[in-house]
């Protein structure tokens, strides 16, 4: 029923402290308010907002935290057979999705100070059994915030996976556990004990390194352009005066009757010719071969007289 959890926690702290109980569904919370009037709890707090919102606002505030995620209720199809039909895989997935949002919100609202006294923990807690929204959110959570699975202390129940077909997680959720209706007579129940050790993210110290590295190359390359825009401006002064030089030169006047070639300028811009190339490569002429005319054999030859028809 709900306010189960919320009212033994408060017995165990024997109404002393401030328990602070959220619920996004203000129907559950009515029955929470009445069950803790009805067991007489009077250091407990209720409120409905999202976790996700809620977290900021709270943030490296309590000891210890218990987070209750909403899940797919694959473990409690034992007692309610309509989950089969009900849920899909997309449904498994965006409980997932949630539960990722959640238990990192957890985590921020954590005061991990207080280690050394027993707080800065927390427990994460689902009634399914899909390793989506078990072992992949824990494993996920290690990745994005600096904490540690700590054993939970139950003698009783299955260790977490450390591997699920192909995927492969961390070797410190084997220290999480996993509750099976056909072997432990109970709901289906997934459990992990989670210790942070700090606020740092990981992954946010490479980044800032990466800016500082990108800050100090681009400051190095402005020093290099200002220096080359130095050194051009050094370059266009001396050229500008050069051309004062040139257009202030005095040139003498020619005297008449005499024509004189005028001193030339760097200014003058006709072309100059090209001295010819003493060793300039010339083929050889070829000899031209004189042909000899053709005479006709018939020609050379002395001609046979006609003899008339006396003399034979």
């Amino acid at each position: 029923s709900p306010g189960g959890k919320t009212s033994y926690i408060c017995q165990l702290m024997r109404n002393t402290g401030v328990v602070l109980a959220n619920d996004l569904k203000a129907e559950r919370q009515k029955a929470t308010v009445a069950n803790l009037h009805r067991l007489g709890v009077r250091n407990a707090v209720t409120c409905c907002k999202d976790g996700r919102k809620l977290a900021p606002s709270v943030k490296n505030s309590f000891d210890r935290v218990l987070l209750d995620a909403p899940c797919s209720g694959l473990g409690v199809i034992s007692r309610d057979p309509s989950v089969k039909v009900q849920r899909t895989i997309g449904d498994v997935n965006r409980c997932a999705h949630l539960q990722k949002e959640l238990l990192l919100a957890a985590i921020d609202a954590l005061n991990h100070k207080k280690a050394k006294s027993g707080g800065g923990c927390m427990v994460y807690s689902t009634c399914s059994v899909a390793v989506a929204e078990n072992e992949e959110v824990v494993n996920y959570a290690l990745s994005k915030r600096d904490i540690k699975i700590v054993d939970a202390g139950l003698d009783f129940g299955k260790p977490g996976f450390t591997r699920y077909q192909h995927k492969r997680f961390h070797p410190s959720l084997a220290l999480t556990r996993r509750f099976y209706p056909h072997v432990h007579n109970m709901d289906g129940f997934y459990v992990a004990k989670i210790q942070k050790l700090s606020n740092k993210i990981p992954g946010n110290d490479e980044k800032a390194k990466g800016e500082e590295e990108e800050m100090e190359s681009n400051d190095a390359g402005d020093e290099v352009d200002a220096m080359e825009e130095e050194t051009s401006k050094d370059d266009n002064d001396t050229k500008v005066e050069a051309k004062k030089n040139i257009d202030n030169k005095y040139v003498p006047p020619f005297p008449k009757g005499k024509k004189k070639k005028r001193p030339a300028d760097d200014t003058d811009d006709k072309p100059t010719k090209k001295p010819k190339d003493k060793y300039k490569s010339v083929p050889p002429k070829q000899e031209q071969q004189v042909k000899k005319k053709k005479t006709n054999a018939k020609v050379t030859k002395p001609r046979r007289k006609k003899l008339n028809a006396e003399q034979t």
